[in-house]
Parts: structure tokens; C-alpha cells; sequence
């Protein structure tokens, strides 16, 4: 499946949707303000990721305001159900794949994969 779990109002998440162009490669969009993931698609990441941890989000606004930060896997797998800010995106699953956040590396490598 190639599925993407971005924001809508993001203009990281758009602009690396275009650079990959997505759109034309018939990925599912799931906006994660609008549709909540859900414990199942969670589970898929992190079994992909290898933890809640790197899929956690620790530039979003909610985590400075956070007391105490959460220090164990349930404390990250509950923050990010609870609330969608604290999903690292975007998320891209294609081929088996996850590529999570925005950084250069990780585009290029999705890119890559994408083709």
C-alpha cells in the first residue's frame, strides 16, 4: 500500500508532496487533523519505525507545554492517539517501507524509493 499521513495546512507536507508528486503516483491521503489514526496504523508504523519514540514529535507546539515529557513507549503511543500534533510527519508508507518527518535525508530516500 502507498499511503502518505500528512496535514493539510502543513506547507512542509505540501511541498514534499509535490516534490515527490503523490498525487500522480495514486497514493491514499489520510490527513491527520481530519481523520485520526487509529491504534491499528499506529501499530504499522512503529512495527516499521521500530518505536512510538521515532514517530513523536518533539517540535510541536503542545510538547514544550508538556510536564512531565514522556520517557517510555506508552507515554509516546498515548500522546500521539490522543493528539495528532505529536505525529512526526509526514509519515509515507510505500513497499513496505516508512519514511517519517521531513528532513532532507529521509525525502531523498523516500524519493528514491518511490521512484
Amino acid at each position: 500500500m502507498n499511503k502518505i499521513y500528512y496535514l493539510s495546512s502543513c506547507d512542509t507536507c505540501a511541498r514534499i508532496i509535490a516534490e515527490l508528486k503523490l498525487k500522480q503516483k495514486k497514493f491514499t491521503f489520510q490527513d491527520i487533523k481530519t481523520e485520526k489514526i487509529n491504534k491499528e496504523q499506529l501499530e504499522e508504523m512503529k512495527a516499521l519505525s521500530g518505536s512510538y519514540e521515532a514517530l513523536f514529535s518533539r517540535v510541536a507546539l503542545k510538547y514544550k507545554t508538556l510536564n512531565p515529557k514522556p520517557s517510555t513507549e506508552v507515554e509516546y503511543k498515548k500522546l500521539i492517539l490522543q493528539e495528532y500534533t505529536f505525529l512526526k510527519r509526514p509519515v509515507i508508507l510505500t513497499k513496505g517501507k516508512l519514511f517519517v518527518g521531513n528532513s532532507k535525508s529521509n525525502v531523498a530516500a523516500a524519493k528514491a524509493e518511490i521512484g
